[in-house]
């Protein structure tokens, strides 16, 4: 290979690598890295409520009977979607994995012919009354240990209210809703109360003239 020819591939080979190297620069151009604020990776961490600060107080639940007076059967009714595959409901009905439930309110606990109950369940006899139902269907597990159904139960009030009033339906006669307890009467103002004795107080007593005649 002759000098002319040599300096045409050197030629080419420079050409080539300046060619890059103005590539690489315009490219670290339009692409520059930004540099964060802070070295390393954030972890976002979900804030938990110190135990010491003051959070929302929860409402205490209402007794049965005053959530029963304002219960929605129609809604308890589309609860019981979720109790089909183990319960019917309908009068006669025949027993699933759990028995039926037609008249179920104020019947005896393991009463229901033709269904095999467990121990804990007969164990605990009674009856189901409002109250029982509402404390069963909390959570069974745990009001009944040992019983058959593993249903996780009803956390909110409302619902399992409306629930039991939909079943109170499924009877011939239902049962009378619980009368709600009579709320405790208010303390009169202090302004209004009077001594015993029905005296007035002393610095009430009108002072009498004096008797200039006397």
């Amino acid at each position: 290979m002759d000098t002319f020819e040599l300096n045409k591939v050197l030629g080419a080979v420079l050409a080539t690598c300046l060619g890059l190297q103005a590539l690489h620069l315009f490219a670290g151009s339009i692409f520059a890295d930004e540099i964060p604020a802070k070295p390393g990776y954030e972890v976002a961490i979900k804030e938990e409520t110190p135990s010491g600060s003051a959070a929302a107080p929860k409402e205490p639940e209402k007794p049965i009977e005053e959530r029963l007076a304002s219960a929605d059967t129609d809604r308890g009714k589309s609860v019981t979607r979720v109790c089909q595959t183990c319960h019917t409901f309908e009068k006669g009905g025949p027993n699933r994995i759990g028995p039926n439930l037609w008249g179920v309110v104020e019947r005896q606990r393991a009463s229901e012919a033709g269904y095999d109950y467990s121990a804990a369940m007969k164990a605990k006899g009674g009856k189901w009354d409002f109250g029982e139902l509402d404390k069963f269907l909390t959570h069974p597990q745990s009001y009944i240990p040992g019983t058959k159904m593993t249903f996780a139960g009803v956390q909110s009030d409302k619902q399992r209210s409306d629930l039991i009033a939909y079943l109170r339906t499924l009877a011939d006669n239902p049962v009378p809703l619980p009368k709600q307890a009579a709320a405790p009467a208010s303390p009169p103002p202090a302004g209004d109360q009077k001594p015993e004795g029905g005296q007035q107080p002393q610095g009430d007593q009108q002072q009498k003239p004096p008797n200039k005649g006397g």
